[in-house]
Parts: C-alpha cells; sequence; structure tokens
C-alpha cells in the first residue's frame, strides 16, 4: 500500500469526511434493529482482529473504557463475545468474538446487503461501477486507521 503525503488541498479531504458521514448514516439506515453501531463495530473488530485486550477495544472504537467494560458485559450477557485468559499473560483477560456473535454478524451483513441490493439496483451502471471501483480506495484508508495507531490522531 502506497501512502502519499498532503500535497492536495483540503477540501477533497473535507468532501470524503462529508461522505463518510452520508454513508455512515446509510449503514445505519440499512441495518437491522437490535445492535448499537459501537456494539457492531466492536464486534466487526473482533471477528478481523481476534481476541482482544479491553483497553486495545476501547481506542480502536473511541470510546472510555469504562464504556468498553459496559458495552463488552452485555455483549457477553448476550452470549456474543467471551472473556478469556491472554496466552501471553494469563493475568490479563482478553474478548474473543463467539461462535453465536460470528452467526449475528453474517445475519446483520445479509440483512444489509439486501438491502443495499434494492438501492443499487436503482442506481444507473456507471454509478454501479464507481461504488465498485472505490473499495479498494476505501479500504485502504481504514487500512491505514487500523495498522497505524489504535487512537484517532490528534487534531
Amino acid at each position: 500500500m502506497k501512502v502519499q503525503s498532503s500535497s492536495r488541498a483540503q477540501p477533497p479531504a473535507l468532501e470524503v469526511a462529508a461522505g463518510l458521514e452520508r454513508l455512515f448514516a446509510l449503514l445505519r439506515w440499512v441495518s437491522p434493529p437490535g445492535l448499537s453501531f459501537t456494539a457492531g463495530a466492536t464486534l466487526g473488530t473482533l471477528e478481523r482482529r481476534g481476541p482482544c485486550r479491553l483497553t486495545a477495544l476501547a481506542a480502536i472504537e473511541g470510546v472510555t473504557q469504562p464504556a468498553m467494560t459496559q458495552l463488552v458485559a452485555r455483549l457477553a450477557d448476550s452470549g456474543l463475545v467471551a472473556r478469556c485468559a491472554d496466552p501471553d499473560d494469563g493475568r490479563v483477560v482478553q474478548v474473543q468474538l463467539t461462535e453465536e456473535g460470528r452467526d449475528l454478524l453474517a445475519r446483520r451483513r445479509a440483512v444489509r446487503a439486501q438491502r443495499l441490493s434494492v438501492l443499487m439496483a436503482r442506481l444507473s451502471p456507471a454509478d454501479q461501477d464507481a461504488l465498485a471501483a472505490a473499495l479498494p480506495a476505501i479500504t485502504a484508508l481504514a487500512s491505514l486507521q487500523r495498522d497505524d495507531q489504535l487512537s484517532p490522531p490528534a487534531a
């Protein structure tokens, strides 16, 4: 992945930020009820990364450690995550996704995909192609956050 310096003017970043806000609103709209955005994102993080320490999860999701502690307790009570000992340090507790959590993520993705397919069918073929063409860049942008840091950069 090639990372370029910030030689462009600020407005494209503002446009991307505004577009991402609209995309998040769409994601919330097509998502089935029953799970908060943060809970769903946390489950997704555990699916992608595997078991994580609670402090790392809080940093990744941009919430406080007490808030993540409460969220993990609710997710564990629902059977979606489990606490386990860190294999490198038995005193440390990690959080991992359960099969029930994995199944819930798959069901939610299927519902979102079905709802998105209805909307996408109303787009022109050119717009559908543009969406598909943008996915690698979106993935690269998201990977920068995941690869470089656990918390957002200072403002």
